[in-house]
């Protein structure tokens, strides 16, 4: 994909304080490709979507998804929860 038209939306979700998982970061372009740089470096999973990033991308941060993207979030989830272990 070219770099220009690179998305991407970073997700955090704390079990202990968190109702649900919140958007932490997100960006277009070179802003895209940064939050990608910082998950490899910090072996942060990555899950490509282009689906679920286009809809993740007109939240705001620090807004946690809302109940209609429960279901897709949690499969990225549980992607990452199997490829951890």
């Amino acid at each position: 994909m070219d770099n220009l038209k690179k998305e991407a939306v970073a997700l955090k979700y704390n079990r202990e304080k968190d109702n649900a998982p919140k958007v932490v970061a997100k960006g277009k372009g070179v802003v895209a490709q940064n939050i990608l740089e910082f998950a490899k470096e910090h072996n942060i999973p990555i899950k490509e979507d282009p689906e679920l990033v286009q809809i993740l991308s007109k939240l705001d941060i620090d807004e946690e998804i809302p109940p209609e993207l429960y279901k897709a979030v949690a499969k990225i989830l549980i992607y990452i929860y199997k490829s951890k272990n």
